[in-house]
């Protein structure tokens, strides 16, 4: 099986943009119209989306949700949406507008009871647990609040609970496309290998793509090294 290639569009005020290790002062529009985005990524052969509500993160409640709408009505695209999921309410917006998983962070780390709930009701095969971490421990809050929680205990406490899909961004890397955390990515895939891994972030050049599959990571989100043109979709549609 080859690694699955999950690339990310970010959004804020229904534009595509990224951010920079998270800082919003740190902001770059690509392209004010998502579903463009989305459709030459689903014209290149890519099968997933991850998608990214930054408002709904800032507000702490999903704000984006008719881009999603959008994009899940006019792609088939397998969608995975994240940003600002707080609440029952929150998930169930999420899944009405077409997404295929919610993506959840900071509530399985400050809130498991609820997350927990939320596998419950709707099934752990519809979550993607997204682990931020620095110096291994997980990282909150806008990644300004490093927790004492070690990442493989995060991870394990959610296999436990049904989890199996999970990625995972180191801060210090995310947004400055100088490689991924490799050496952390392959204690992950030897601790979990039936895990379905997928790594996040600091992707500068197809060479990491190739390194993270050579490490036995399942997918791999990419996002500012295909706007900037460090990897080209024509690159990626050879790993489909």
């Amino acid at each position: 099986m080859k690694m699955e290639v999950i690339p990310a569009i970010d959004i804020i005020d229904g534009k595509c943009v990224r951010l920079t290790q998270g800082d919003y002062s740190q902001k770059k529009i690509y392209n004010e119209n998502p579903l463009e985005v989305a459709m030459e990524f689903e014209d290149a052969g890519l099968k997933r989306l991850h998608l990214v509500d930054l408002d709904g993160a800032k507000a702490g409640a999903v704000k984006n949700w008719k881009v999603l709408e959008v994009l899940a009505a006019k792609t088939k695209m397998v969608i995975d949406f994240g940003g600002g999921i707080k609440t029952a309410k929150d998930v169930e917006i999420v899944f009405n507008s077409g997404a295929v998983l919610a993506t959840v962070g900071s509530i399985a780390v400050k809130d498991g009871a609820l997350f927990v709930s939320w596998l419950e009701s709707y099934g752990a095969d519809r979550f993607l647990l997204g682990a931020d971490v620095k110096n291994e421990k997980i990282a909150v809050g806008g990644w300004l609040e490093t927790t004492d929680r070690w990442v493989y205990d995060f991870i394990q406490e959610y296999i436990g609970k049904g989890v199996r899909q999970v990625f995972c961004t180191d801060v210090s890397k995310d947004g400055l496309l100088q490689g991924p955390a490799l050496d952390l990515y392959k204690n992950i895939v030897g601790k979990f290998p039936d895990l379905h891994f997928i790594a996040s972030g600091g992707v500068s050049g197809m060479d990491d793509v190739l390194k993270l599959e050579e490490a036995g990571c399942k997918g791999v989100i990419i996002g500012k090294a295909i706007y900037e043109g460090r990897v080209t979709l024509q690159e990626l549609s050879k790993l489909c």
